[in-house]
């Protein structure tokens, strides 16, 4: 397969991931009327769990025990996607999806600047320009102590410093540990934390229309981690990164015929600062890697 093909697949990839996702989103938001939030993740994760398991036996890993360093990572990683979990979800079954999912787009600048500040990577003063500039986006989605100011778009935000947790977690982990390993320990994790705490958050009943969205949420939601796996190992990682600002605009048009939410003038404009500077952060990294083969020992910051 040519460089081209590859970057080509990896893109599709990336934006059936990202489809998969939002429709896993606008399942779990309907189901949130009748459904409380930890018992709508449960439900969801008895599926998305028996599906993961069955590919993990299929692949051969459930055998697989990671090294005590690796174990430790992943404790850490684990409570980052239980928190980015509740945080996301909370923030969905209470603000229009586009608006959240446009929040989340920052979680690249979030990644690069976490990355300089505990992973001691160099980062100079252009992508941390393009880092502030995504900010100013956020902000203006956000817009605290306006009229239109909504709590739980702060609690959205909290969502990517979770994710961050989370990713930089994952870094740390062996090449020799298998993506769908994680993957299973953590949906097995987050399963049994929402079963517990629906016990505490009380059960509604659950009628048969509710279970078949959560079904579907499990399969877009699991089927959307694998994609995202694979669109992350074929390709430039610099070519196919980008358009994971595809998800926005999956939300935008669901939230506009499905929820019937139209988006705010400030909104948009945060979204679009937010998806520029990102995909200029990504062109700077992309940059960066080709050059830095040839940069001296003592070169310093990259620009």
């Amino acid at each position: 397969m040519t460089p081209l093909a590859e970057n080509l697949r990896g893109a599709g990839l990336m934006m059936a991931a990202m489809a998969a996702f939002v429709l896993n989103d606008t399942l779990m938001k309907l189901v949130s009327a009748n459904l409380n939030l930890f018992q709508a993740v449960f439900l969801r994760g008895i599926g998305t769990t028996l599906l993961i398991l069955a590919i993990a036996r299929w692949q051969g890993v459930l055998r697989f025990r990671p090294a005590r360093r690796d174990q430790r990572i992943m404790v850490w990683r684990t409570l980052g996607d239980m928190g980015q979990m509740i945080c996301f979800l909370t923030a969905l079954f209470h603000m229009p999806i586009a608006n959240v999912s446009a929040i989340l787009q920052s979680l690249p600048l979030a990644m690069t600047l976490a990355a300089a500040l505990f992973l001691k990577e160099p980062v100079g003063w252009r992508r941390y320009t393009a880092i502030f500039a995504g900010f100013v986006g956020v902000l203006l989605i956000v817009r605290p102590g306006s009229e239109g100011f909504n709590i739980y778009s702060l609690v959205a935000l909290t969502t990517v410093i979770f994710v961050v947790l989370r990713d930089l977690s994952t870094r740390q982990l062996d090449r020799a540990v298998p993506n769908i390993f994680v993957t299973l320990v953590t949906s097995l994790a987050v399963t049994t934390m929402s079963g517990v705490a629906s016990v505490v958050q009380g059960w509604n009943s659950v009628a048969q229309g509710d279970l078949v969205l959560l079904a579907g949420a499990a399969f877009f939601v699991s089927f959307g981690y694998m994609f995202i796996t694979m669109a992350m190992r074929v390709g430039d990682i610099g070519f196919i990164s980008p358009f994971r600002y595809t998800m926005l605009v999956w939300a935008l048009l669901v939230g506009l015929f499905v929820f019937g939410d139209v988006p705010r003038p400030l909104t948009l404009l945060g979204a679009a600062i937010i998806v520029a500077s990102g995909i200029y952060t990504f062109y700077r990294e992309r940059k960066v890697a080709r050059t830095m083969p040839a940069a001296s020992p003592g070169a310093g910051k990259i620009p």
